[in-house]
C-alpha cells in the first residue's frame, strides 16, 4: 500500500508487525501508530533522509505497546516496556544488535523532546510522527490533501483527543513513580485532580547528602 508517496512495507516481518500490533493495541491505537509511521516517512522524504523503512515501521507501530494489557510492567516507563517489546520481537527474527539498539532507541526516546532529532533518522523520524498525529506539531507542513489521504486509510475518530489521553492514562495510572521528570505526569494531573508529581527541587534539598 502507498499513501501520499510513502510505500507501507510489506515483508513477512512487517506483516507479522501489522498483525501483532492490530491484535494488541486495539484500533484506536493501531491507527495512531500506523499515522505516526507515515507522517515520520513523509517527513523523512522531505528531508531526504537514509533509513531503513522496515526499521521505521517496527519503531512507529511498537511505539506505544506498552500501554497495552501484555506489555505493560508495574515498574518501567510505558516507553521502556514498548521498546522492549519492539526487542524481543526482533531478535526473534535476527535482526542485528545494532538494529535493535535503534528502534530500542526510538520508542524510548518518543516522548523526550529535543533529543531525538539529532540521533538516528528512524530515531527521528518515530518523534516526528507522533509529534505531528498527538500534538499537531508541524502540521502545516503537509498538505491538506495529504492528511486526509492518511486519515482516509488510518481514520482519526471524532474524539482522538481525548480518546488518546484516557489510553495514556489506563497504561499509567497503576505506576505514577514512572512519570517523574516526563510528560505522562501531565496526564495523571489531568485525570486524577489530587495527584502530586515528584518534585526535582525537592529531591535534591531531601537527600541524605549535608551540603
Amino acid at each position: 500500500m502507498t499513501i501520499s508517496s510513502v510505500k507501507i512495507p510489506d515483508s513477512s516481518m512487517a506483516r507479522e508487525v501489522t498483525e501483532i500490533v492490530r491484535d494488541t493495541a486495539g484500533e484506536l491505537l493501531f491507527n495512531h501508530s500506523s499515522r505516526v509511521y507515515l507522517f515520520g516517512a513523509m517527513a523523512g522524504e522531505r528531508r531526504g533522509l537514509t533509513y531503513d523503512a522496515e526499521l521505521l515501521y517496527t519503531a512507529a507501530m511498537f511505539h506505544d505497546m506498552g500501554l497495552t494489557e501484555p506489555h505493560r510492567s508495574k515498574t518501567a516507563r510505558f516507553e521502556v516496556d514498548g521498546a522492549n517489546a519492539a526487542r524481543a520481537f526482533l531478535q526473534r527474527q535476527g535482526i542485528s544488535q545494532h538494529d535493535m539498539d535503534t528502534v530500542w532507541t526510538a520508542i524510548a526516546l518518543h516522548t523526550t523532546p529535543g533529543i531525538p532529532e539529532h540521533m538516528h533518522p528512524v530515531i527521528a523520524l518515530v518523534t516526528t510522527g507522533v509529534e505531528m498525529d498527538v500534538l499537531g506539531i508541524g502540521y502545516e507542513a503537509y498538505s491538506d490533501a495529504e492528511r486526509e489521504k492518511i486519515t482516509n486509510a488510518f481514520p482519526r475518530p471524532a474524539h482522538f483527543k481525548e480518546e488518546i489521553i484516557q489510553a495514556f492514562y489506563e497504561g499509567i495510572r497503576h505506576r505514577p513513580e514512572t512519570t517523574f521528570g516526563n510528560v505522562k505526569a501531565d496526564v495523571l494531573a489531568d485525570k486524577e485532580p489530587g495527584f502530586h508529581c515528584g518534585n526535582f527541587c525537592s529531591i535534591i534539598r531531601n537527600s541524605p547528602w549535608k551540603g
